[in-house]
């Protein structure tokens, strides 16, 4: 949601368009009805956009009625125009709702279209003061210094990735059933093709493998930045015994009381401000953490390579070879522990 907000705002300053606060889609999985306010500070944002963009709370009187006329732009490939491709809907209809491209180079916009992005993601968005509160409260709980690992591995993850996956426990793989759908998993050598091209997220018990590799200290502090709905944990947290999740720092009543946009909140302002921050799965947390982690000057965050680990066990490596292996794999980016290549780090020189 952060990452398409931000590049919301890019759109709208590259099209001169006024931005009306989102309203965030409901999500069943997370049992999900939080809005923009009760994660962001809302009046903050629109003070802190002043002069990029101009922000409204609500639609004007003449137009709240309306339906918005759509644009999806999601399935865009390559480079295009978003004056040219969506400013003429936007003339005609004066109300758009528009799902960005995924594929767009965010940092190919002009550059009014990035300092707008960039106001946006790394200087106006602030949780609100509640939720900073609450952040700060986990952080002084969580012994010090500490890694945020953000595992995936969650039913509703693994069933979109269309993995297979064996040894799991009876538990865990109905709970993968019921979130499938008509997500059927790959199976035989299309499963393993799928596999090797890094598709499929780490176990907890692979990442710990992966640590292991890396000479991470099994008494290392972990805290667990990941969903409600994690499963087979006890594959980490049998080895690096001093993990720690916000379920278990938390008040019964506060964790109960959040919802899930809240939860993940916690989680990115935790990681944000970890001493170091290893990730399971390159997703859109992962991508803004890292980004604003290297804009802070904390370089100490990596990236565990599931094309690695699949290739190598596909292999047929096991024991000393396979952690050698995965040594090397990772050894220059855990030297220099500055993650992967990050296209949202061109916001470094805007700011």
């Amino acid at each position: 949601m952060r990452r398409d907000f931000c590049d919301g705002v890019g759109i709208a300053r590259l099209l001169n368009a006024t931005l009306v606060l989102p309203k965030f889609e409901v999500a069943a999985y997370w049992n999900e009805s939080s809005g923009f306010a009760d994660v962001f500070d809302v009046d903050y944002f629109i003070q802190e956009m002043n002069g990029y963009v101009k922000v409204v709370k609500d639609l004007p009187a003449d137009i709240a009625s309306k339906e918005p006329f759509r644009v999806d732009c999601s399935k865009r490939k390559g480079r295009f125009d978003y004056v040219e491709s969506v400013l003429p809907a936007l003339l005609e209809h004066r109300y758009i709702s528009m799902t960005p491209a995924m594929s767009q180079r965010r940092d190919r916009y002009p550059l009014h279209g990035k300092a707008a992005l960039c106001q946006a993601c790394y200087t106006a968005l602030r949780l609100t003061n509640s939720l900073e509160k609450k952040g700060l409260e986990l952080l002084q709980a969580i012994p010090k210094p500490f890694l945020s690992l953000h595992l995936r591995f969650e039913p509703d993850m693994v069933a979109y990735s269309q993995c297979e996956y064996f040894g799991l426990s009876s538990t865990s793989l109905k709970a993968i059933e019921a979130a499938r759908a008509d997500r059927k998993p790959w199976a035989g050598e299309a499963s393993r093709i799928w596999r090797n091209r890094g598709k499929c997220p780490l176990t907890p018990n692979e990442t710990a493998l992966i640590l292991q590799a890396l000479s991470v200290p099994t008494n290392t502090n972990i805290y667990l930045a990941a969903g409600d709905g994690l499963m087979e944990l006890e594959g980490l947290t049998s080895v690096y015994t001093n993990a720690v999740r916000k379920s278990t720092l938390l008040s019964d009543e506060d964790f109960t009381s959040m919802h899930g946009n809240t939860k993940a909140a916690l989680d990115y302002y935790v990681s944000i401000n970890s001493d170091y921050y290893i990730a399971t799965y390159f997703g859109n947390m992962d991508k803004m953490v890292a980004a604003i982690r290297a804009m802070k000057g904390l370089y100490k965050t990596l990236f565990l390579s599931r094309r690695a680990f699949a290739v190598f066990t596909s292999q047929g490596l096991r024991g000393e070879r396979l952690m050698e292996a995965l040594w090397k794999a990772h050894r220059d980016d855990f030297v220099m522990s500055r993650g992967s290549a990050l296209s949202d780090c061109f916001c470094e020189f805007q700011l």
